[in-house]
């Protein structure tokens, strides 16, 4: 898969490439990874070369890039589950099999959605509004059900005292409360079906996630 399209950076036009990553990017998705999470992200949870390797020999096409001038600029990364193997209460080391995906599924329905970074520099260029379209494009191409995956709430950890996950989503949901990540998802089409508590070691989002999903409209 391999497209091309103009993003609005300062104004200007940019010409962007959003394709398949492949074992030559491996060195500049590992970059990519630790310009979006610096430290005091540990950078043990970066990306590294034997789980790219994995996500290309697996799934190729739920291994995305974006490109400008060479340089990669943000990734998306999924996986094929067939949800009824997980239920609602996973959590994200086992629906990504430790980022690994070798728990990857060809005849599962859902394209679950294990990772989506984008540079700092680019994150009001709506890149990564691209790589979800692109993602949806890939649900509809290969006919699955839908697309899935936990959004962190990094807004919540402000409120834990005063009202549960799934009661912040709701306010976010209605407009009272904006969260950085949640907000971002409902830009981009996805719709919330449930909170996962313990899905991710995440002390802003109180280790919970927003269950965000899209339907494949023509299923």
């Amino acid at each position: 898969m391999r497209k091309e399209l103009y993003l609005i950076v300062d104004g200007k036009p940019v010409k962007t490439i959003i394709r398949n990553y492949n074992q030559h990017d491996f060195e500049a998705m590992i970059e990519v990874q630790s310009v979006s999470f610096p430290p005091p992200y540990p950078s043990e949870l970066w990306w590294n070369k034997e789980q790219l390797s994995e996500h290309v020999s697996r799934f190729a096409a739920g291994a995305l890039c974006a490109e400008v001038d060479g340089r990669l600029i943000g990734s998306m990364t999924g996986l094929l589950v067939n949800m009824n193997d997980y239920g609602h209460a996973h959590d994200w080391e086992t629906i990504s099999g430790s980022g690994y995906i070798r728990n990857h599924n060809p005849s599962g329905d859902t394209l679950y959605v294990v990772d989506i970074c984008v540079i700092p520099e680019y994150r009001k260029s709506g890149i990564g509004k691209w790589l979800m379209q692109t993602m949806y494009e890939t649900v509809v191409y290969l006919g699955l059900n839908r697309l899935l995956g936990g959004g962190r709430m990094p807004g919540y950890g402000a409120y834990a005292e005063a009202m549960s996950p799934e009661e912040y989503l709701e306010k976010v949901i209605t407009g009272d409360l904006k969260d950085p990540v949640i907000t971002f998802l409902l830009r981009c089409g996805r719709m919330p079906v449930g909170v996962a508590h313990h899905y991710l070691d995440d002390e802003e989002s109180r280790n919970c996630a927003a269950m965000m999903e899209w339907r494949n409209p023509f299923k």
